[in-house]
């Protein structure tokens, strides 16, 4: 069986014994933990032609290895460092003397960004923040694009570095998707192609704000988005909301206040609420940008996914005066490991994205490029979102029904008109943090309100993302959070 990388023994032939020079070689190795428990070796023919030497002298020195129990071999599979060592190589376990340091001998700059995260883990069913269903990929479909993909763009040397912008057939397709579904007027030089829109979001900070500059976003709101933010310098300032979204009256107040450089907002769903900023506020939040000159960062992170109605068409639709940075991504259409998304921009702001790709990223990845391609233009992502946007809205009326059933006592909810969560608020004297700690001991977990708060404020309030859980996963998630909500009222 072959190894990743290359056994480091250096044999000196006028040092005695080359066999045991090969022991004691592994040996350390093994100490130093680059051989850790159950890792192949290589054959005995293939270790005695990289070294040079007689194979019958590998063949000793493994024998001899796995007499002193350092080594295990298996007839059909290979020699392994065995799980269970002598007691004076107990030691290996830990890399005594591995090439990385116990602890960091430089200083870190600044802090970490503030952005907590759910995973998936076995034992526990996540009410993430609206993910996709991965299982309901077209993968036959997917995996037929890519070998197309691949294969086209090798024959034609085309895998190589490219357009940091993206491929022009990518930028087309997902042009033609914005008109005809959301009303974007935009050209070729109007897109940048990124790696999922959080890089969107990135690349813009870096491009819009300078340290100091103050930048506005919704009481509660998108955590990656704001310590983007913060890590361009931005003084991160808020404003309220209610059940239409975003206050605009706020908004302008601030206006007067502080010479104000953005405003990011989620408008088609506000991230976390689920609600929609209606038109009224979007032409007032337009003009407020023409009248204090500053950008709106518009993220549409679910814009494909709406239930009771026909989506209301995005700020950049109706955006005249190239105030809107409209950030979106094909993660929800399909699934987030697939990272393409997408600025739209006036030109010069694109061009600047560009620079900025090609210093953090170089460009995206053509073959990915291309076979989303194919699928928008054969129309497999647009049947795919029709099939799973039943799905999607069986598993939102499933979730409202077991919530009404079975936690009625502690919650309320409005059932979204679009996206993949639903919005849930919780009795004044619940205690979200015991919430919390009793669903992780339920194997239940979500995210609340304070996970999307600037201050870390508490608010009496849970994101309950659906897309990702299907129906049996759902009762029983909803049947693990009642645990807990039981459990906390007891205490």
């Amino acid at each position: 069986m072959l190894r990743n990388w290359d056994l480091k023994i250096v044999i000196q032939r006028e040092a005695g014994s080359v066999a045991r020079q090969i022991v004691q070689a592994i040996i350390h190795e093994i100490r130093r933990g680059r051989l850790l428990p159950g890792t192949p070796l290589p054959g005995s023919r293939e270790l005695a032609k990289v070294l040079d030497v007689n194979r019958k002298t590998v063949i000793l020195a493994y024998e001899e290895l796995s007499a002193q129990g350092w080594l295990k071999s298996e007839k059909t599979r290979g020699t392994f460092v065995s799980h269970e060592l002598p007691e004076r190589g107990i030691e290996a376990v830990k890399p005594l003397d591995s090439g990385i340091a116990p602890a960091l001998g430089v200083r870190l700059a600044g802090n970490g960004p503030d952005v907590p995260c759910l995973y998936s883990e076995d034992g526990y069913l996540t009410f993430d923040d609206g993910a996709p269903d991965t299982r309901l990929v077209p993968v036959a479909e997917l995996a037929a694009a890519y070998r197309k993909a691949l294969l086209a763009a090798s024959q034609k040397n085309r895998l190589g570095y490219g357009d940091p912008r993206g491929s022009v057939r990518i930028r087309r397709e997902i042009l033609e998707m914005l008109s005809s579904e959301r009303g974007i007027a935009a050209k070729e030089d109007n897109i940048c192609i990124v790696r999922g829109s959080q890089m969107g979001i990135y690349v813009t900070a870096r491009i819009l704000v300078r340290p100091g500059d103050c930048v506005v976003i919704e009481a509660l709101s998108y955590p990656p988005a704001r310590e983007a933010f913060r890590a361009a310098g931005a003084e991160v300032v808020t404003v309220g909301l209610d059940e239409e979204g975003l206050k605009v009256d706020e908004l302008e107040k601030l206006c007067y206040r502080k010479r104000v450089r953005a405003v990011y907002v989620t408008p088609h769903h506000q991230f976390p609420t689920t609600v929609l900023l209606p038109a009224a506020r979007r032409m007032r939040m337009l003009a407020l940008a023409e009248q204090f000159d500053f950008a709106i960062i518009e993220d549409d992170y679910s814009h494909e996914f709406h239930f009771a109605h026909r989506p209301m068409l995005p700020l950049a639709s109706f955006d005249r005066r190239g105030k809107v940075i409209y950030v979106g991504s094909m993660s929800k259409l399909l699934t987030p490991s697939l990272r393409i998304g997408y600025l739209i921009a006036p030109a010069p702001f694109i061009e600047r994205a560009a620079a900025e790709v090609t210093i953090i990223d170089r460009q995206g990845d053509p073959a990915s490029e291309a076979a989303v391609a194919d699928l928008l233009s054969s129309g497999v992502i647009h049947s795919h979102t029709k099939k799973v946007m039943k799905i999607y809205a069986e598993r939102r009326d499933l979730l409202g029904k077991l919530l009404k059933t079975h936690l009625h006592k502690w919650l309320t909810f409005e059932l979204p008109v679009g996206g993949l969560a639903l919005w849930a608020v919780c009795r004044t004297d619940v205690d979200m943090e015991a919430l919390q700690a009793e669903g992780e001991r339920e194997g239940i977990r979500f995210l609340p309100a304070s996970h999307f708060s600037l201050k870390k404020k508490s608010y009496p309030a849970l994101r309950l993302g659906f897309g990702s859980l299907d129906a049996d996963e759902l009762e029983e998630a909803v049947g693990r959070l009642r645990r807990a909500f039981v459990a906390t009222a007891a205490n």
